[in-house]
């Protein structure tokens, strides 16, 4: 059931008399929608006992998990070998800034604090 657009909401609003509001009817309505909206709010049917078999449901997930494998767009070995390169330098960045702030308040700590 597709929507009603606004045009269709104020068409029919100005086709009821004014003094007319079915509010039991909105109530239902809202209802509804909410149950569209979230169906974890709506009560599970119960299985009656029941048994799914879990063989199909493991090939599935294989098929399944093939076949998003297959959309997956790869990477070509130079946008692989650019990846690695800008992580290293990052790393090498980061390692120097952290060892000189190491050296820094290493130095900062046994003059200061320590008195030596």
């Amino acid at each position: 059931m597709a929507r009603q657009t606004r045009q269709q909401r104020r068409a029919r609003r100005v086709e009821q008399p004014d003094g007319e509001k079915p509010k039991t009817k909105a109530v239902d309505r809202a209802r509804a929608r909410q149950a569209q909206v979230r169906p974890g709010m709506v009560p599970q049917k119960s299985q009656g006992g029941q048994r799914r078999e879990s063989s199909g449901g493991t090939m599935r997930f294989f098929r399944e998990s093939w076949g998003e494998l297959k959309k997956v767009e790869w990477p070509r070995r130079p946008q692989v070998i650019q990846g690695t390169v800008v992580v290293l330098i990052a790393c090498a960045i980061v390692g120097a800034y952290l060892y000189l702030n190491d050296e820094v308040w290493k130095r900062v700590v046994q003059n200061l604090l320590l008195g030596q």
